[in-house]
C-alpha cells in the first residue's frame, strides 16, 4: 500500500518538484565532506559557517585585464548554466554589500604567476592572484568547494549552492604540469579534444602535448604539402584484428580509416585552450615514426619507397627521414613553419625516439653527411639532425623538446629533454644543464593496465595502478639543488594503439589524472595516500555529474 501511495504522489507532482526530490534522494549517497580539493592546496584553514550563492550575489572585478575578465565570465557562465544563477558582474558594489564575490589582481611575490589566495566568509568571497591564470586556478578550487552538481551538464535549480568558509593559500610546485594525447594511432574528434582540455583545467594542469603524427596517421593540415592529409591521414581499416598483427595495405585496397584537423580546427582548439590557460605543445615526429608522412612524400626517405600508411604496429621502424638530403630539411622546415604559425606556445616537440638507423648506415647520402660533418657514426648523425632542426626553431623564436633519445650522440645546445625510458635520461640532461620534463613509463604511461588484465579493456601491457602514479617523485634525489632547478615538472602520456574511442580514453585517464595532478601541483611533504583516497570519493562524484567514464577499479 505504501508503494502505491508513493507512486501516486510522484506521478502527480510537477516536474520541477520531482527533480528536486530526485536530487535530494541522490544527496543521500553523496560523500559527507565539506573540503575535498584535488590537487591538495598548500594551506587550508577551515572556518565556521558557509557562503550561500543566490540571485542577490554580486561579482565584483577589481581589474580591467581582459584575461581576468574572461576568467570571471567563465565563472559566471558556469553558475548560470548549472545553478541557474544569473549573477551581475560590475566594478563596484550596488545596493547591499552582504553577498559578494570579489576578484582582485594583486602584487604578492609569494604567489608567483599561478598562485592564488582565497578567503571565504559568510557574506563575502575574496579571490586574489597576481595573474589571471592564478584567478583561474582559484575558480577551479571554488568549483570543488561547491556541491559536485556544479560539474553537471544540465541546469539544476534544486541544489543549495553553498561553500564552506575557508582560507586557502595555494600555488603549484612545478611549472610543467602536463598530459599527452596520441591522436595519430586513432583520430579523436575536435569536440573531444576540447573536452580533454577541460579535464586538464579541472585538475589545474597547464600543458597539453598533442601527438599529431606517427607511422599510423598524420593529423594536421599542412597547406604546402596537401598529400600529408590526402594520403597520410588515412589507412585501411583492420580494427577487427590485434594491433600488432595487422596486414599492410594491399594493392587496390582503399584507405578509409582516419581523419585530420584542418588549420581552422587547430585555431579553434588553441583558442579554447588559451581560455583555460593551457599551452598546447605540438609534436611532429622526426626522424623516425614518420611512415604516414613518407607514404605521402616517399622522396624524403633514404630508399624512395613506395610506402603505405600501416594499419597497426610496425617493428622495427626502419623507414625514416633521410638525414643526408638537404631537401628533407626543407620539407620539415616547411611543415614546422605552418605548425609554428598555429601554435603560439614556446615549445615544439620533435619526438626523436626509437629511431632505427639501419637505412642511414646503407644510404650513400647519409654516409656522405657523416663524412662531410666530421661525425663518428649514425648516433651523431641523429644529433646533427636534431641540432639542425633546433637551429631552425630558435630562428622562429621557439624551443625544441624531444624524448630522451635525443641525448644520444650529443644534445642540441638549448634542447629540453622529456625523459620516458626511466629517469636516467632526465638526470643526465639536468646534470648537463638542460631543462627536463619527467615522464617515465613506470609512473606516467596511462596506456598501461590499471587493474587485473582479465578484468580490464585491452591495453598495451604493463601495470600502473593509481597508487603507483601517486607515489611518483619527479625530482630525483641524485640531483643537487642547482641541478634540480632544471626539472620543470612531469607529464602523463596516453598512447592510443589500443584506445579508439573517447569513452575508452576517459577510462584510461581517470582517475589517474587526479593522482598525477597532485604529484606535480602539491608539495612533496603534503602527499598522503590515505587522505588522497578520501578526497577521491568526492572527485568520483564530480566525475559522475560530468558524465566521465572513469575506472572504478582504481579505488
Amino acid at each position: 500500500m505504501r508503494k502505491t501511495v508513493l507512486i501516486i504522489i510522484f506521478t502527480l507532482l510537477p516536474m520541477p518538484i520531482t527533480d528536486c526530490i530526485r536530487t535530494t534522494m541522490e544527496k543521500g549517497f553523496q560523500v559527507e565532506t565539506e573540503i575535498s580539493i584535488i590537487p591538495e592546496p598548500q594551506k587550508v584553514e577551515k572556518l565556521s559557517g558557509c557562503f550561500t550563492f543566490s540571485r542577490k550575489t554580486q561579482i565584483i572585478l577589481h581589474t580591467d585585464v581582459p584575461e581576468a575578465k574572461c576568467v570571471v565570465q567563465y565563472f559566471a557562465d558556469r553558475l548560470l548554466n548549472v545553478a541557474a544563477l544569473e549573477l551581475r558582474i560590475s566594478e563596484k558594489v550596488t545596493g547591499r554589500a552582504d553577498n559578494l564575490i570579489i576578484f582582485k589582481q594583486v602584487q604578492n611575490e609569494n604567489l608567483g604567476d599561478e598562485g592564488y589566495r582565497l578567503a571565504v566568509g559568510k557574506s563575502k568571497i575574496v579571490l586574489e592572484a597576481n595573474q589571471p591564470m592564478g584567478l583561474f586556478y582559484g575558480v577551479q578550487t571554488i568549483f570543488q568547494l561547491l556541491p559536485a552538481e556544479i560539474y553537471a551538464e544540465e541546469t539544476n535549480s534544486c541544489v543549495e549552492w553553498k561553500i564552506p568558509c575557508v582560507k586557502i593559500f595555494d600555488k603549484p610546485r612545478y611549472s610543467w604540469r602536463g598530459m599527452m594525447l596520441d591522436v595519430s594511432r586513432h583520430f579523436f574528434p575536435k569536440e573531444f579534444i576540447k573536452d580533454f582540455i577541460d579535464y586538464l583545467a579541472m585538475h589545474k594542469m597547464n600543458k597539453f602535448h598533442l601527438h599529431l603524427n606517427d607511422d599510423q596517421g598524420w593529423r594536421i593540415e599542412i597547406k604546402k604539402y596537401p598529400k600529408l592529409t590526402e594520403i597520410g591521414a588515412w589507412r585501411v581499416d583492420r580494427d577487427e584484428q590485434h594491433w600488432n598483427s595487422r596486414g599492410r595495405q594491399k594493392e587496390g585496397e582503399e584507405a578509409t580509416y582516419g581523419g585530420f584537423y584542418t588549420q581552422e580546427d587547430i585555431k579553434e582548439i588553441v583558442a579554447y585552450a588559451e581560455t583555460r590557460f593551457i599551452t598546447i605543445v605540438p609534436e611532429i615526429e622526426m626522424p623516425g615514426h614518420c611512415l604516414a608522412a613518407l607514404a605521402a612524400y616517399p622522396e624524403y626517405s633514404c630508399t624512395g619507397g613506395p610506402f603505405t600508411v600501416p594499419p597497426g604496429g610496425v617493428w622495427p621502424i626502419k623507414d625514416i627521414y633521410c638525414a643526408g638530403s638537404d631537401s628533407t630539411f626543407e620539407f620539415l622546415q616547411g611543415i614546422l613553419t605552418e605548425v609554428i604559425a598555429l601554435f603560439p606556445g614556446e615549445y615544439v616537440h620533435i619526438g626523436g625516439d626509437e629511431v632505427n638507423k639501419q637505412e642511414w648506415k646503407k644510404c650513400h647520402k647519409c654516409k656522405e653527411r657523416i663524412k662531410s660533418e666530421g661525425l663518428k657514426d649514425v648516433k651523431e648523425l641523429q644529433s646533427y639532425f636534431t641540432r639542425r632542426i633546433e637551429k631552425f626553431l630558435i630562428s622562429k623564436n621557439r624551443r625544441l623538446i624531444g624524448w630522451d633519445e635525443i641525448l644520444e650522440g650529443g644534445l642540441a645546445p638549448d634542447a629540453t629533454v622529456m625523459s620516458w625510458r626511466g629517469i636516467e635520461g632526465g638526470i643526465e640532461a639536468a646534470q648537463e644543464g638542460h631543462d627536463v620534463v619527467m615522464s617515465p613509463t613506470s609512473h606516467c604511461y596511462f596506456d598501461y593496465y590499471q587493474g587485473e588484465p582479465e578484468n580490464e579493456p585491452m591495453a598495451i601491457g604493463g601495470f600502473l595502478p593509481l597508487k603507483k602514479v601517486y607515489s611518483f617523485e619527479p625530482t630525483p634525489e641524485e640531483l643537487s639543488s642547482e641541478e634540480a632547478e632544471h626539472i620543470l615538472g612531469a607529464q602523463a602520456n596516453l598512447w592510443t594503439e589500443f584506445i579508439d574511442t573517447p569513452e575508452h580514453a576517459q577510462y584510461m585517464t581517470f582517475p589517474r589524472i587526479a593522482a598525477i595532478a597532485e604529484v606535480i601541483w602539491s608539495k612533496k611533504e603534503q602527499r598522503d595516500w590515505d587522505d588522497f583516497t578520501k578526497r577521491l570519493k568526492m572527485q568520483f562524484l564530480r566525475y559522475d555529474y560530468a558524465k566521465i567514464n572513469y575506472a572504478k577499479i582504481s579505488y
